[in-house]
């Protein structure tokens, strides 16, 4: 494992779910697509590679940009120490329907 890594790779969609909490979510779907980058220069740091589909009210009113940054934020230091790659489709309710 990667110095400065928290935990290990089984426990990081713990992590990004509770991250995430702080966004209210009524669903996340947190897809681990780090095998698929096995090999690959960015995998080496032992980071994931992630797609996201997240449904929130947190987002309402808010462009495609600033919900990712919404994320970013929620995500914090998980950016740096769990997470090489994020796939983002974030939705309010509505939206989801």
């Amino acid at each position: 494992m990667t110095a400065g890594l928290i935990g290990d790779a089984a426990s990081r969609p713990a992590r990004i779910h509770a991250a995430l909490a702080t966004l209210v979510p009524e669903t996340i779907e947190l897809i681990d697509e780090s095998h698929k980058h096995i090999g690959h220069a960015g995998a080496r740091d032992g980071r994931g590679h992630f797609a996201l589909k997240i449904v929130s009210s947190a987002f309402r009113g808010a462009s495609a940009i600033a919900r990712h940054r919404l994320i970013y934020v929620a995500l914090g230091d998980l950016m740096q120490t769990d997470i090489h790659a994020l796939s983002i489709v974030a939705l309010v309710p509505e939206d989801a329907r």
